[in-house]
């Protein structure tokens, strides 16, 4: 069972990142008081970005910051650990 399905199954209410590449960054469930998000890995984030999209170090931070961290789609957006 892959971690998409995985997550799918125990959270079903919970966001995952398009497309199913970044499934690999994916470290666990983070949960607080009012919060469940799938976490995702910066470091390995960044890296897939460079790896599937051929971009450089900087483009890829710059693409995560503005289109995954700077993204807000309810309370189960997803959250990244550093």
């Amino acid at each position: 069972m892959s971690k998409r399905e995985e997550l799918a199954e125990n959270y079903p209410d919970l966001l995952v990142m398009d497309p199913e590449y970044l499934d690999e960054a994916i470290i666990g469930v983070a949960t607080r008081i009012g919060l469940e998000a799938v976490c995702y890995d910066t470091e390995k984030v960044i890296e897939l970005l460079m790896q599937h999209d051929g971009m450089g170090y900087e483009e890829a931070i710059e693409y995560m910051d503005f289109n995954m961290k700077g993204a807000w789609v309810g309370e189960t957006t997803p959250v990244f650990l550093e």
